[in-house]
């Protein structure tokens, strides 16, 4: 198989994405996060750009990495100082990495009209930048920025700047479609170019972006066309529309075209370690990304369920499990028996096709999904109308009422609801109250201080998402609403629905089945642990 050297950009070029932002202990969990996959470099941030990244090189130093490679990011010297006085490449030398990655200019538009500087002058700066750092025992990456519209623009020119980089001493080439806009062929014929006249002194690398939604295929088509080393973000974040997308092209190459990217026992890390690294950048894993999404191998129609259940093959391009994600049946009114059985077998395998009870279940999603229910976004409020259906469910507990007030201005910053609830367990009565930034935020917190006494565990509950949608606006204020609540105890997720004309109602649905569904699966748990 042929290698292909990984570097991974999230912590420099991902973190140019809206809303990223990065601490130094996050940089940290996350270069630990991208060696456990096995990438081979990691290009960390720029040590010259600001204080931050250079404090992350520092601690980086005591890092233990069994895969990867750090690297530190930079551009060429400028164009009226020598390397010795430039401060970014002294930047570059006191981060202290084997491998540094030096970006220059192949588009000679950029350097006339962006660097004022002569097309001589850039050819220069790239060559003293590699050949001076070189000389410090550095392995130089050599970043050619804009190069396909350079490329484009003016070839000779373009190959030049390569020229120069391999002069210096650099190891890579790696060709950036900067702009996000080159077409497939225009880029494999600009590839094929480079790696017939420098792939025998170097390897040739790729580095894309997504504006024209072919960061993937570019990619791939790089390879195909001679690239042995693939720049990108492992979930393809990034300034404007996104960088090419790592997890989908390491699956890709290594799984589909025979190419070797990781370790081949590490591509079944690859979404769990998506998910590791989305919930350090403090987002939500993209569920439609190829491999590692939630609905990756999410089935909803009947009789897509009914092929998958006799074999996957029928419509699955590959064994979830290889990239460590799993297969999702999607409950609907669309769904059929196949998908009912196979839900209801997770909690008594005795039930059969032919039982009443699927009939009955299947009758009573139609009719929910009627009101305005959607179960493939609530996985856990489906689990607990099955249960209730089978009778495999107690409730944990039985509200007497609840109510919730407003008040304008506010009392103190940020809260301006109130809630109580009293609630029975057995014969044990509960009343309590709490205070929120909305009254379904104090409800939230006067049912956590209801219960946490008699189960200590709900305060282990974080409500990770909250959305809204009304599902007839004919009707103003009175449309009914569905509410989507997902929540996560540090273990699993889970997501719940409520539907009602009321949406604090709504809300209350949803927060129930959020709280007795973590309850009823902490005893499973439990008791699993005790077999």
């Amino acid at each position: 198989m042929t290698s292909i050297d990984v570097l991974d950009s999230t912590l420099r070029d991902g973190s140019q994405g809206e809303g990223i932002s990065y601490s130094v202990q996050d940089k940290i969990h996350i270069v630990q996060a991208l060696d456990e996959l096995g990438v081979k470099y990691i290009e960390a941030g720029n040590p010259g750009s600001n204080p931050k990244d250079m404090e992350f090189f520092q601690k980086a130093k005591e890092l233990k990495l069994k895969n990867a490679r750090l690297v530190a990011f930079g551009s060429t010297r400028r164009k009226d100082s020598s390397c010795a006085e430039d401060a970014n490449l002294q930047s570059l030398l006191s981060a202290d990495t084997e491998d540094v990655v030096i970006f220059g200019k192949s588009w000679d538009f950029q350097v006339t009209e962006v660097l004022h500087a002569t097309l001589k002058e850039n050819l220069d700066m790239i060559r003293d930048t590699c050949e001076y750092l070189t000389k410090r025992g550095k392995n130089v990456i050599y970043d050619a920025e804009h190069f396909f519209t350079g490329y484009q623009k003016n070839k000779d020119y373009a190959l030049q700047s390569l020229k120069a980089a391999v002069e210096g001493g650099a190891t890579v080439l790696c060709l950036c479609e900067t702009k996000g806009g080159c077409m497939m062929d225009d880029l494999k014929e600009a590839v094929e170019t480079v790696v017939g006249e420098f792939g025998q002194a170097v390897k040739i690398g790729i580095h894309t972006h997504n504006d024209s939604g072919l960061a993937v295929a570019n990619s791939l088509v790089a390879v195909k066309a001679g690239a042995t080393h693939v720049q990108g973000v492992l979930l393809g974040f990034g300034e404007r529309t996104g960088n090419a997308n790592l997890s989908t092209i390491i699956a890709d190459l290594q799984l589909k075209m025979g190419y070797k990217c990781i370790p081949e026992e590490n591509i079944k890390e690859l979404t769990p370690i998506c998910k590791r690294v989305a919930e350090i950048t403090n987002i939500t894993l993209g569920a439609g990304l190829p491999f590692v999404g939630k609905n990756a191998f999410a089935h909803k129609a009947g009789m897509h369920i009914d092929a998958v259940l006799k074999n996957p093959v029928a419509y699955e391009h590959i064994n979830p499990e290889t990239v460590g994600n799993e297969r999702v049946f999607l409950m609907s009114e669309v769904a059929g028996r196949a998908m009912i059985i196979e839900k209801i077998n997770k909690f008594d395998p005795s039930i059969k096709k032919s039982d009443p009870v699927v009939a009955d279940i299947i009758k009573e999603v139609k009719e929910k999904e009627h009101q305005g229910y959607q179960y493939e976004g609530a996985d856990a409020s489906f689990d607990l109308l099955v249960r209730k259906a089978i009778g495999k469910y107690q409730p944990f507990f039985k509200l007497h009422y609840y109510k919730t007030s407003g008040e304008i201005p506010l009392i103190e910053d940020g809260l301006y609801a109130f809630a109580q609830v009293k609630i029975a367990v057995d014969d044990h009565l509960e009343v309590a109250a709490g205070e929120g930034n909305g009254p379904v935020n104090a409800l939230d917190n006067a049912l956590r201080s209801a219960l946490k006494n008699i189960y200590p565990n709900v305060t282990q509950i974080r409500l990770t998402d909250y959305k809204v949608r009304v599902l007839d606006g004919k009707s103003a204020t009175a449309s009914r609403v569905r509410v989507l609540i997902e929540s996560s105890d540090g273990i699993d997720r889970w997501s719940t629905i409520g539907v009602s004309c009321d949406v604090v109602e709504a809300s209350w649905m949803a927060l129930v089945d959020s709280f007795e569904y973590k309850l009823i699966k902490d005893i499973e748990r439990k008791y699993q642990k005790l077999i």
